[in-house]
């Protein structure tokens, strides 16, 4: 145990307080071109702008404009955290879930106004909007275990889907069974399954005869398609994975992480694909052959998801740390900031090794030197 007089310090151990110094040190760095947010946040969307909504802990939708950095209370009546945000069929209506497990519908105009949609029994996790023949709807997860498909006109619930044995965490649409009636949804949960559901307004179901896919060890965080119908995820089991439709949903790409993966985001028209992990690090990688292209580091902790940037070469990252930053994607700029990342490591490392006019491995030579004399 360190000794401080520092009530800030006492009873942490050595390894907590190094962490909490790096973190500080770190928090300082402007990599991303950081906006500072007041709170943590806890998930992030296009608007569709040129900015993103992003979800906090302190029960708050604001909107980000990324070029100004300019901020906008969108929702400020939470009462728990916001997990999720999503925008409607409509590109006008925002929806927010709620640790309170509520779902908030926020239309942001001259005049607001406020809807909640209520029906689960614990935290709302995820949330996707689709509109079918014309009817704009909304599909929930919550750490109930538990999917909703909510008709928006009347806000009730049309179906109640019940499958997964833990918490839900993500929901995708099957772009390849699309319809203007029905389509297949993907759900991932925290029981490790992927399972598939048959969506429609007259009746929802469990795909019968499709066993849930098992790709991961343990929670499944996120689901991406791709523009080939496969599917991108993102595990607690510290992978990304590319799931390959043709070959029963075998992953033929795997994405190694030291820590869990938090989110995936492909970007085809680049041959790149994103990830987000929870050791504060943006990774960038070949999409064909799994390759490390770019690791980028500046938020000082947990990675809480990705979103693209309105059709540009550009990613966006939030955090617990509060920051929503914006990292290219484009090859050069990859490369140069990569090449002032090195110039920065080396010139810390002769600082340190000027500071202390030796280093660790002089000193040690030095040392045995010293013994030797005596």
């Amino acid at each position: 145990m360190s000794r401080s007089n520092d009530a800030g310090h006492f009873f942490q151990t050595s390894e907590a307080l190094a962490t909490t110094e790096r973190k500080a040190a770190k928090s300082k760095n402007k990599h991303g071109n950081p906006i500072k947010l007041p709170s943590k946040i806890l998930a992030v969307c296009d608007d569709r702008q040129g900015g993103v909504y992003t979800a906090e802990a302190a029960g708050e939708v604001k909107r980000v404009a990324l070029d100004t950095g300019k901020l906008e209370r969108i929702f400020t009546q939470g009462t728990a955290p916001l997990t999720c945000v999503a925008i409607g069929p409509d590109n006008k209506t925002i929806y927010t879930g709620s640790w309170d497990k509520t779902i908030y519908a926020i239309c942001p105009s001259a005049s607001p106004s406020i809807q909640t949609l209520t029906s689960h029994t614990d935290f709302i996790k995820c949330l996707l909007p689709v509109t079918l023949s014309s009817t704009p709807l909304l599909l929930s997860g919550s750490a109930d275990a538990t999917i909703i498909l909510w008709n928006l006109t009347t806000s009730k619930p049309l179906h109640k889907l019940k499958g997964h044995t833990k918490a839900l965490q993500n929901l995708a649409i099957d772009p390849e069974s699309l319809t203007a009636d029905s389509f297949t949804l993907f759900s991932a949960s925290s029981d490790r399954e992927i399972r598939r559901w048959y969506i429609s307004l007259e009746k929802a179901y469990e795909l019968e005869g499709e066993e849930p896919i098992l790709a991961h060890e343990t929670s499944v965080y996120a689901l991406r398609f791709d523009g080939d119908g496969d599917l991108w995820t993102a595990s607690a089991d510290k992978t990304a994975k590319h799931l390959i439709r043709s070959r029963g949903w075998e992953a033929d790409t795997t994405l190694q992480h030291p820590d869990f993966v938090r989110d995936v985001l492909p970007f085809e028209d680049l041959g790149l694909v994103v990830t987000a992990c929870r050791d504060e690090e943006v990774r960038v990688w070949e999409m064909s052959s799994g390759a490390l292209v770019c690791t980028y580091s500046g938020h000082f902790e947990e990675i809480t998801g990705l979103a693209s940037r309105g059709g540009r070469r550009e990613v966006v990252s939030v955090s617990i740390d509060g920051t929503v930053r914006v990292w290219s994607l484009e090859r050069g700029e990859m490369e140069k900031y990569l090449e002032e990342v090195a110039r920065g490591n080396k010139a810390g490392d002769e600082g340190e090794k000027k500071e202390g006019l030796l280093t660790a491995e002089e000193e040690a030579e030095l040392a045995e030197l010293m013994e030797d004399d005596d």
